[in-house]
């Protein structure tokens, strides 16, 4: 990205290739902060979706540290991602396999659970390059036979986790669903609290002392209600109205949100889906920080900048919507067209291949860099996020 502004003040580099988007509104790339990538496929379909930039919340075997390195090498087939390695769980199972310096944890009667072999999962996935740690406080929801509420760790061996993983620089997202564990997770000192569907009051005032995020997961809980599995279906049922109230009752009380889907399987759902849920609990379109300014966003001001905006050459993450996302977020999980990192890529084909892309505008829209419209969450996951 190298200027932004009226057409009339922008000189256009001769030969670029030029977008055409009279009509549509022009946002950053969004982020999906909670999403599993353990396939090229899977991250060219994440693209596609419009997320340009996502933070995995682990995979078996390290393929998001390799999906990290797809996305640097070749850009519009894969977002930007911070790596989160393998899940620090009691039960490793296969997981074990993904490096040698893991298998020993075989042994172990009752899986990863003492301080020793809560480091040793956290050391191996430093090692390997993860970026952000992952663990969980509970059962998963996901499965008939386990219990959400039942929990696995206690504030104490999350506390180790935790440790561990700032010796290394690094934050830990938490998996979690009861009251009881969301607060141990806190009080441990994660960095964003996953899922959270019976998170108290208590919790979130620490949470906002904390500066510790929310990540919901709207979208995996609406489609337990959706599964086959009778369990599955009445846990979401039962738990999605709870966990909206807790997203409104998190954002009245000035806890940081970040949208994540939790995709994973081989199918990524729109996080623009996750949007939509936060909207329908009852957040308002235009979101204010704790200290009062608006987010809107880059589209959602018109014509406040007279002159072009230019900054440091920058690679563009863009994406095209149909609709004033702030009238209608439901825009937002079908985006009309993307660019990732300033490659035009075709939300229902290949990517493109142009290196930079010009885009005509009707009238001049308010534009911040593509570095002040990450937020603030993803740059304390993501050093130097753009």
């Amino acid at each position: 990205m190298r200027a932004a502004g009226p057409r009339a003040l922008i000189a256009v580099p001769k030969g670029a290739k030029t977008l055409d988007v009279h009509g549509t509104w022009v946002l950053p790339g969004l982020i999906d902060a909670h999403i599993h990538l353990s396939t090229a496929a899977e991250a060219r379909d994440a693209v596609r979706a419009g997320v340009t930039s996502a933070r995995s919340g682990s995979t078996n075997f390290y393929q998001d540290i390799a999906v990290r390195e797809l996305a640097r090498q070749v850009p519009a087939q894969a977002p930007r991602l911070k790596a989160a390695g393998v899940f620090v769980t009691p039960d490793l199972g296969d997981t074990v396999l993904a490096d040698p310096d893991l298998t020993p944890l075989a042994r172990l009667r009752d899986g990863a659970r003492s301080a020793e072999a809560l480091r040793r999962v956290v050391e191996v996935n430093l090692a390997l390059g993860a970026d952000v740690v992952k663990t969980r406080v509970n059962e998963r929801a996901g499965l008939p036979d386990q219990d959400p509420l039942t929990q696995v760790y206690s504030r104490e061996q999350l506390s180790e986790v935790v440790a561990a993983a700032r010796r290394g620089g690094k934050g830990v997202l938490c998996h979690s669903y009861s009251e009881k564990g969301c607060h141990d997770a806190v009080t441990a000192g994660v960095l964003s609290l996953e899922h959270g569907a019976f998170v108290g009051e208590r919790t979130l005032h620490e949470m906002r002392r904390r500066g510790t995020y929310f990540t919901p997961t709207l979208t995996a809980i609406a489609g337990l209600a959706e599964s086959p599995d009778p369990v599955l279906a009445e846990r979401g049922r039962t738990y999605l109205p709870v966990l909206k109230r807790a997203v409104v009752a998190a954002h009245e009380l000035g806890v940081e949100l970040a949208a994540g889907t939790d995709s994973s399987g081989g199918k990524v759902l729109p996080v623009g889906r996750e949007v939509e849920l936060m909207r329908e609990a009852g957040l308002p379109a235009a979101l204010r920080d704790p200290h009062g300014h608006d987010r809107r966003g880059a589209a959602a001001r018109r014509g406040t900048h007279r002159r072009p905006a230019r900054t440091r050459v920058r690679r563009a993450d863009l994406i095209v919507v149909d609709g004033d996302p702030l009238a209608d977020v439901s825009v937002l999980k079908t985006p009309v067209r993307v660019v990732r990192a300033g490659l035009a890529v075709d939300p229902a084909g290949s990517p493109g291949t142009t290196a930079e892309c010009r885009f005509s505008l009707p009238r001049p829209h308010h534009r911040r860099s593509a570095h002040e419209a990450v937020p603030e969450f993803f740059r304390r996951t993501v050093p130097g996020a753009a």
